[in-house]
């Protein structure tokens, strides 16, 4: 009878380990389920699972190991892959352990910097002060911390869905620290340091832990090329690699140009389709998906969206997009040379006129897939 405890804890601890890796990590099925109060339940009695189980492997191993023969070898050959299957799980599938941190953040004038114009960056600009985050970094460290105008930012990006957003890392009032632990519905999902409650990276909502329903603020961001960052932004700083994670990154353009064709990342040429790409604007609780491929036919759409007058624009680049309120209703926007002209009014690309600015709004470019999990109720253009 010990003896059985032994081998039902040794199955039941590794049963337990997949599963705690399996809900949050892009396995076969697993992203399609709604399984995330599994997973946070699995991850948050951890240690009661992992002590009851190793209960039952104590209590069983002296009879086991009194077995004769290949009986006997068993026990350590168990014991040896339970211990295999707990440092796999915990460390070489643990998605903090996969995607590092920065070790150094080193953010530089344009006449330092070493990244190539062509890269696509997410851009913020606050108190007068711009950055600009280029997307071979922040794709694989998936979030950055940094101060601009003294303020925190936390600047995250999602390679699997394709989202940029930049949030105020701050919560009930105090900054607060994020580790990557897992995804969810193939998107990048952040634990708090406070809480240990699970933030979903395409929402900034928390959706597991104590913390559930809370929502980060979002900050104005902009997804564009680097050379076009700068043209808007000459004084910009730009974050440089970290020397010591330099060879993880990315070196071709293939996911920034939309050629990869990886079964996680790469992008679908065909229009709504899973991974193609769209941009997505949400205002005042109402949302829309507009098709990339039909952006780059047009360069500039006119929409309304939340009751408010929109312009989506593309810029002459072909990668770099803007979008704005317009002025009114009747003000169809259109694109001349790198000049949007509404009316008798015309403005650069980064929304200023003598008439005044346009009113900039968040707009992120990801896969399809994406925008409609994360917006249910969304109209496509």
């Amino acid at each position: 009878m010990k003896k059985g405890l032994f081998y039902v804890g040794v199955g039941l601890l590794i049963l337990f380990q997949i599963a705690s890796v399996y809900f949050i990590m892009p396995m076969p099925f697993s992203q399609r389920a709604r399984s995330i109060d599994i997973a946070y339940g699995l991850h948050s009695w951890r240690w009661l699972y992992s002590g009851f189980f190793g209960a039952l492997i104590v209590s069983g191993a002296p009879s086991a190991w009194r077995g004769s023969g290949w009986r006997r070898a068993l026990v350590p050959i168990s014991l040896a892959v339970v211990a295999v299957v707990a440092f796999t799980t915990r460390f070489v599938l643990a998605a903090d352990h996969i995607f590092l941190a920065p070790k150094s953040l080193s953010m530089q004038p344009a006449d330092r910097n070493t990244v190539e114009m062509g890269r696509l960056v997410v851009g913020i600009e606050l108190g007068g002060e711009a950055r600009a985050y280029p997307v071979q970094f922040i794709g694989y460290h998936h979030q950055v911390r940094d101060t601009v105008a003294g303020r925190p930012v936390m600047v995250t990006f999602c390679t699997v869905c394709r989202t940029g957003r930049v949030f105020d890392p701050v919560v009930d009032g105090k900054g607060e620290d994020f580790r990557l632990v897992g995804m969810d519905h193939f998107n990048a999902m952040f634990e708090d340091a406070t809480t240990g409650s699970w933030w979903r990276q395409a929402t900034g909502a928390a959706i597991a832990g104590p913390r559930k329903g809370k929502v980060l603020a979002e900050l104005e961001s902009q997804q564009v090329t680097l050379a076009q960052w700068l043209a808007l932004h000459p004084k910009s700083l730009i974050m440089q690699p970290d020397p010591a994670l330099k060879m993880r990154y990315a070196a071709s353009y293939d996911y920034e140009t939309g050629a990869s064709r990886n079964s996680l990342t790469g992008t679908d040429t065909v229009s709504w389709h899973d991974k193609a790409w769209v941009v997505g604007i949400a205002i005042n609780g109402e949302s829309a998906a507009y098709d990339w491929n039909r952006l780059r036919r047009e360069t500039v759409i006119n929409d309304t969206v939340g009751g408010r007058p929109i312009a989506l624009i593309l810029a002459p680049d072909r990668n770099s997009f803007f979008a704005y309120i317009r002025p009114d209703v009747q003000a169809t926007v259109t694109l001349r040379g790198d000049s949007l002209v509404a009316g008798q009014a015309a403005y650069d690309l980064n929304g200023h006129g003598k008439q005044g600015a346009l009113a900039r709004i968040n707009a992120s470019q990801e896969f399809w897939r994406s925008w409609r999990t994360f917006h249910p109720q969304t109209r496509t253009y």
